[in-house]
């Protein structure tokens, strides 16, 4: 929390009606609510979460994030208390306004019942900023923070903070946030739960979580490289081509490949200097891969549950442009596997809410090795709704009421069962009902090739009306 005396100054606007308005306007505040409506919806709640077996009822949501994430979360948890609980308010949305969102009447804004203006520019002083966020919570008497994805959706601090005040974070713990932040970490959990791993230096480590939700030091320490006479007898035991990755970095900064020893000395300096501090490790090249991915939800019970996956094998620039679903390269058997490992990660490191097992695939050998588990909802989250019928900000929210996965009635729905029913699921064991149907997201993109493919918003031009084309790209 910033120190008394020193806190950022934000303002809180009430809007009268949620779902509807237009323009968002920053002056007016609202009549006072319908406290009946407001008693309505927070007993309708209640009890849907005892029928279902929840231990907390969560009836304010501050959204900390923005643009399609926001708007997305508040649609899809809406349209759930429509059809589960008969009452699209039941849930009240607090959303966080830069004052950029505010002047471009961002559609997230209109959805929410109440906005806060909040600092604009880098998202350090808004959307990513821990005490901030934490503050707004605490005086506004939120019940649950939703972080989405990007800002500080992958920061422990927050959890941690939140939880100092009572407050629920919908996502994992901070404990487990923290390992799977770290690439060394989370491949020697993965060990432990006997997912394969590429061959790498660390083969072989297995290990549980401490009281304090790291690695043990000494098991952690095999699996680095510090040296470059290190790196050399991993890289030889191994076998060329190797990766060597710096544990704390990211979207291309502390990796390189390296084919022989005299590229791997020139290397090893290079990541040293990319990412100062971080400790280091190596892994064989896998090359002819497709990046697989499974997404996972766990409960507080112990539960877990793989829905289906994602192939996201097209990328550029470190981004994913495709997003295909289900993943038919994969043999379905050797999927389930790959779902059964996943299951097992999430149940043994107690992992929360939903996150996203990502694998290399082989199709050829169909062999499959771990590469992270993402601890938070992603952006492609919709594929997998389309092929499941399982709304997944609705489930997290779920979750974090503390509604056992066998409970919640999509997920009973994806199994064939029915949804008002308490009867248990064996995750592991029973098989859901196959997707019928086949999903593709894309991300658009706009690059100038006359300027080096630099990234650009394209051009302009009028549609034409007699095809209905509009062209938006050079």
């Amino acid at each position: 929390m910033p120190a008394p005396g020193n806190q950022t100054v934000y303002r809180v606007f009430h809007k009268s009606k949620p779902l509807h308005t237009d323009t968002c306007t920053r002056a007016a505040i609202s009549a006072p609510a319908d406290t009946s409506a407001d008693a309505t919806s927070t007993e309708s709640l209640a009890r849907y979460v005892a029928a279902h077996g929840g231990k907390r009822v969560i009836r304010k949501v501050l959204i900390a994030n923005n643009g399609m994430a926001a708007t997305k979360a508040i649609i899809s948890m809406r349209r759930w208390a429509y059809n589960e609980i008969g009452d699209e308010n039941a849930i009240e949305f607090l959303v966080m306004a830069t004052p950029e969102d505010l002047k471009a009447n961002a559609e997230f804004i209109r959805f929410a019942d109440d906005f806060v203006e909040v600092p604009g520019g880098s998202n350090k002083n808004n959307y990513a900023n821990v005490d901030l966020i934490v503050d707004i919570a605490e005086r506004e008497g939120i019940d649950a923070v939703w972080p989405g994805w990007g800002h500080a959706s992958e920061n422990p601090k927050l959890p941690t903070a939140l939880k100092e005040r009572g407050i629920q974070f919908i996502g994992p713990t901070a404990p487990v946030m923290s390992v799977l932040g770290d690439k060394i970490a989370a491949n020697i959990l993965a060990q432990t739960a006997k997912v394969p791993s590429i061959p790498w230096s660390g083969d072989g480590l297995e290990a549980d979580l401490t009281e304090e939700g790291t690695i043990p030091v000494d098991i952690f320490n095999k699996a680095m490289v510090t040296t470059i006479d290190e790196c050399l007898e991993s890289a030889n035991r191994i076998g060329y081509p190797v990766m060597l990755k710096a544990s704390e970095g990211g979207g291309g900064k502390g990796i390189r490949m390296s084919a022989n020893d005299d590229e791997l000395r020139v290397n090893f300096e290079m990541v040293k200097a990319e990412v100062p501090g971080s400790p280091m490790f190596m892994m064989q090249l896998c090359t002819q891969a497709r990046h697989l991915e499974v997404q996972i939800v766990g409960d507080e019970y112990g539960n877990a549950v793989a829905l289906n996956g994602r192939d996201c094998s097209t990328q550029r620039r470190f981004q994913k442009i495709f997003e295909e679903g289900p993943p038919s390269i994969a043999d379905p058997q050797v999927f389930r596997e790959m779902e059964k490992a996943a299951q097992r990660l999430t149940r043994n490191i107690g992992y929360i809410g939903a996150g996203t097992v990502e694998y290399l695939y082989n199709a050829e050998t169909h062999d499959y090795f771990f590469l992270e588990l993402n601890p938070r909802l992603q952006v492609e989250h919709p594929v997998t709704e389309g092929i499941t019928g399982v709304n997944l900000p609705a489930t997290q929210l779920q979750v974090a009421m503390g509604i056992p996965l066998n409970r919640i009635p999509d997920i009973r729905k994806f199994y064939g069962l029915k949804s008002d029913a308490d009867t248990p699921i064996d995750f592991m064991e029973e098989d859901y009902i196959l997707p019928d149907c086949h999903l593709i997201a894309a991300r658009i993109t706009a690059e100038n090739p006359d300027e080096g493919f630099k990234p650009t918003s394209g051009g302009e031009y009028p549609q034409n009306q007699r095809t209905g084309i509009t062209r938006v790209d050079r």
